[in-house]
């Protein structure tokens, strides 16, 4: 049995590699190929390409690589007219996956979609598009489901990966001991998220929060996740400009979000991760005017963030746009510091929120399913 997969990202190799895990133990002679990265690779997947050689951002890098990409593209559908894998299993990376999806469609060869692009907010007619080239999705969140069933699409849920992936790396005495935490500190997560946009646009109204918070409770301490070590030094000079002490971590994250009271982060899957925690957020969203006009006449979300939408009602805070002030950041957090009222029903909200998410194990469901999808098509050509 073959199976290609392609995942363009680091999000995509760490759910390609515990796919592979699953696969190879559910059929241990299963061949798997593909584009994917090193996690992958350590997974037993013989990647044909490595998708780090062709990782590119903003605009202007990807006109100077699209050639790269194209032959890309090119060389991985001349692989699969090649080696004729049973399947062809999408993990995300849309803008590629979906191109290299039609080419898959061409050559007959059934695929797969794990973690399909959303459309559930925004741009829904994509899930028709999809939906006429994949014969079967997994989606990794409930709400996800909906738009696809409309178009037509075969689609399940199945669980989320963070169920078994967010856990804390260290004993809470232990985790203690290793961040200099004492029981009676008030600790304060700002998590700005991984891009430089986000990081220029979110870090110094949650530093001058941080600023009103540290002169309002003086048992307050600030650290700050790092989660892209390329921005670390732009990160260290608005911290040192902001003359607020926070120290910045690059381990055991899950085991901080867990003696956390609250954090103040970027709208993404972090939330969602502090919510496994049981960490609440302040959570932001900041776009330059222009983006952020756009945006708002194409999405028509009532929550934006996971834990919410979850729910479908507000369990914590949302700021968006003109709300990301220094004033209204620290005002919410204090409202969810340990010991409030506010924060042991937000807790318990969020509890729900993640009971949502599914049971452990998503990963050998998802890869169950591959390898049914695999054995249908093998067994169709027999």
């Amino acid at each position: 049995m073959k199976i290609m997969m392609s995942a363009g990202e680091v999000s995509g190799d760490l759910h390609g590699a515990r796919l592979a895990r699953a696969i190879h133990e559910q059929e241990p002679e299963a061949v798997l190929m593909g584009l994917g990265g090193s996690r992958m690779a350590e997974a037993g997947v013989h990647l044909f390409r490595n998708f780090a050689d062709y990782n590119v951002m903003g605009v202007w890098e990807v006109i100077k690589n699209l050639r790269r990409i194209l032959k890309l593209l090119d060389d991985l559908a001349a692989y699969m007219e090649q080696e004729r894998p049973d399947l062809l299993v999408l993990i995300d990376y849309p803008d590629f996956n979906w191109r290299l999806a039609k080419r898959a469609k061409k050559l007959g060869i059934p695929v797969f979609s794990y973690i399909p692009p959303s459309a559930w907010a925004w741009r829904k007619g994509r899930a028709r598009t999809c939906a006429a080239l994949a014969d079967e999705f997994v989606a990794i969140f409930p709400h996800e489901l909906p738009v696809y069933e409309a178009a037509g699409a075969r689609i399940s849920f199945v669980g989320n990966p963070l169920v078994d992936t967010v856990k804390p790396e260290l004993p809470e005495e232990e985790a203690r001991a290793f961040f200099g935490i004492h029981p009676e500190d008030h600790v304060v997560l700002l998590m700005p998220g991984s891009r430089r946009q986000e990081i220029e646009m979110l870090l110094p109204p949650m530093l001058q929060a941080a600023a009103i918070l540290k002169r309002e409770k003086p048992q307050t301490r600030f650290f700050l996740p790092v989660a892209a070590a390329e921005y670390e030094g732009l990160i260290r000079t608005q911290v040192k400009q902001s003359g607020v002490s926070v120290v910045l971590t690059h381990e055991n994250r899950y085991a901080l979000m867990g003696l956390g009271d609250v954090a103040a982060a970027a709208s993404g899957t972090v939330v969602m991760e502090a919510a496994l925690m049981g960490l609440p957020c302040v959570s932001l969203y900041r776009l330059a005017p222009l983006n952020y006009l756009i945006g708002r006449a194409l999405v028509h979300v009532k929550h934006f963030t996971l834990p919410n939408i979850l729910l479908d009602k507000t369990i914590q805070p949302e700021l968006l746009q003109d709300e990301v002030t220094p004033q209204r950041i620290a005002a919410e957090l204090a409202q969810l510091y340990r010991g409030t009222a506010r924060r042991e029903q937000t807790a318990e909200e969020l509890r729900k929120a993640c009971e949502r998410l599914g049971p452990p194990g998503a990963a050998g469901r998802v890869a169950a399913k591959i390898l049914a999808a695999a054995r249908r098509t093998r067994n169709s050509g027999e």
